[in-house]
């Protein structure tokens, strides 16, 4: 199972990217959720619940999308 790391920039299958910023319980599950915020426009956070933010791409929904997972850790190296 893939591990989700706060602080690292995550790509959503649609393209854009995103920050973790940490993880939440959800009070009425008790599910675990994951906090992180865009990395475009205003920085919007969102929440999600952490089964979802590691779920595949539904492949009959969006047949040409070629990634497999939701969101995809990136490697990005400093230009240092």
């Amino acid at each position: 199972m893939q591990e989700v790391k706060i602080g690292r920039i995550y790509k959503h299958f649609k393209g854009d990217y995103y920050v973790v910023e940490g993880f939440a319980t959800y009070s009425e599950t008790e599910e675990e959720c994951v906090i992180y915020r865009s990395l475009y426009d205003d920085g919007k956070m969102w929440v999600r619940p952490l089964s979802l933010f590691l779920s595949e791409v539904d492949h009959k929904k969006y047949p040409n999308i070629k990634e497999k997972y939701r969101f995809t850790l990136q490697d990005i190296k400093s230009v240092r």
